[in-house]
């Protein structure tokens, strides 16, 4: 089997994959890196071209992120005849996410934030989704190539990640020998607020393509779900008590669902006050709709508790009525998650960092030099220290409160490590890292597994495992 990566290798962009088995050939997840534009933001699908023996038979979309689906109809674009797996779920989503993505490459170009033209429109994209097919959790399917001589079998396991989310399992033969590939995709063992910890196969894999995300953060590893919610609830408290306002900066999808019912849990409780409004906006709305439609058929912790259940409002929008929000205590619950300018999160950032009642609190990842990463460096050197989180508007002082909660829906590096333990691989290709996380995971499996084989790719290389 060949195995090449088509994203980056380095930080987490856009997620892509090729795999070659005799004659059958799978794309595994088609990812964007959201903070790039245009052809840059996508996978080198020349890799491909440059090899007329390398078929593209199937693309499996692992979940909805975007740095997972993004590029999914330029694939489609470029790879007519593949056919399109993913969950039920995961479909129901990039029905809603694709439009909006061609909708926002449009609207940057025509308001001259860009001049990249858009890649696909929505037109492309409707096309394109005639040809997904959704497949239940643990339930073999067919993915042999048109000119195959060998059968290749797929099987989904849910990554307890998000809504829909999957990990990958692979089944053929090769030499007379049976061999298996399992791709974790972005994992999380831990159960969340709404979605449960993830179920993995129970049967030794001959290659683990593992994600690395969290491998080169110790804290991660050191704190609990329930003590960060613990800490949350507190910290949320304060602030209301004393007349601020919160900023909550979330990924539209999994993270600001999660959250709702974190606060929701918080209200029923007396931590905060029921009456308390929380303002959400845009695609978190959409999607919570999915969440809800969906809940008694994916994974759920609750399957009776609704998203759209948690009293919210519609963020206000005219200027006016949105200071005269921030006046007041309130919980705004927006993307994105890692403050990007031109979001929703950044402008209201803007408004109230100047104000030492208020605070923001991210509640994930925030990548090195974000606007979210630079909100937690200014604060750690003191109030009053000058932060950019636009480049048009410059330095602003910050006075407000700024902290982050862990609340990732990625396994931790040591439990990470458990998995290895559990699925027992002959070979591992470290994958979706930054480059000092992959570094950590590839040497600690060196020591606590010297039998298994690691690779680290580099973008473009090309493995035989």
């Amino acid at each position: 089997m060949k195995f090449t990566t088509l994203g980056e290798t380095n930080e987490i962009g856009a997620s892509c994959h090729y795999l070659l088995m005799d004659h059958t050939g799978i794309i595994l997840d088609a990812g964007a890196d959201p903070e790039k534009e245009g052809m840059d933001s996508m996978p080198d699908f020349q890799l491909i071209a440059d090899h007329p023996d390398w078929p593209v038979d199937h693309v499996i979309v692992s979940h909805a992120h975007h740095d997972h689906l993004g590029a999914l109809p330029l694939v489609t674009k470029t790879f007519p005849h593949a056919r399109v797996h993913m969950s039920a779920a995961t479909r129901q989503l990039a029905d809603i996410l694709l439009p909006a993505s061609a909708r926002l490459q449009r609207r940057k170009l025509k308001e001259g934030s860009t001049t990249v033209d858009p890649l696909f429109d929505e037109d492309e994209v409707e096309a394109s989704s005639y040809v997904y097919e959704a497949h239940p959790l643990e339930d073999e399917f067919d993915l042999s190539g048109l000119n195959a001589e060998v059968d290749v079998t797929g099987e989904f396991f849910d990554a307890g990640h998000i809504l829909g989310s999957l990990g990958v399992m692979l089944r053929w033969e090769e030499d007379g020998n049976a061999r298996s590939l399992f791709y974790t995709s972005d994992t999380g063992r831990r159960n969340q607020t709404i979605i449960p910890g993830a179920v993995y196969p129970q049967e030794d894999v001959d290659i683990l393509l593992l994600e690395s995300t969290l491998g080169a953060d110790p804290t991660a590893e050191s704190v609990t779900r329930r003590s960060e919610e613990k800490r949350l609830g507190e910290s949320l408290a304060t602030v209301l008590k004393r007349g601020g306002t919160v900023l909550m900066p979330v990924f539209s999808l999994g993270r600001g669902q999660e959250m709702l019912a974190l606060i929701d849990r918080y209200k029923r409780r007396g931590i905060i006050d029921e009456e308390t409004p929380v303002y959400t906006a845009g695609m978190m709305r959409a999607i919570a709709e999915v969440y809800d439609k969906t809940r008694f058929n994916t994974p759920r912790l609750n399957e009776e508790f609704q998203v759209f259940g948690v009293q919210q409002r519609r963020l206000p929008r005219s200027n006016d009525a949105l200071k005269e929000a921030l006046k007041r205590p309130g919980i705004f619950c927006v993307g994105s998650g890692m403050v990007f300018e031109r979001t929703i999160s950044n402008k209201l950032a803007q408004q109230m960092i100047g104000n030492p009642k208020n605070a923001i609190f991210l509640v994930g990842f925030a990548r090195e030099d974000s606007p979210g990463d630079r909100l937690l460096t200014a604060h750690a050197q003191g109030k009053g220290t000058d932060v950019i989180l636009s480049q048009a508007k410059g330095p602003q002082p910050l006075w407000c409160d700024v902290d982050r909660f862990r609340f990732s829906g990625h396994s931790n590096r040591r439990e990470l490590l458990s998995l290895v333990e559990e699925l027992n691989p002959k070979k591992i290709v470290l994958v979706h890292g930054e480059k000092k996380a992959k570094e950590w995971m590839a040497d600690n499996i060196r020591f606590f597994f010297p039998d298994i084989e690691i690779h680290v790719p580099a973008e473009g290389e090309t493995l035989t495992l």
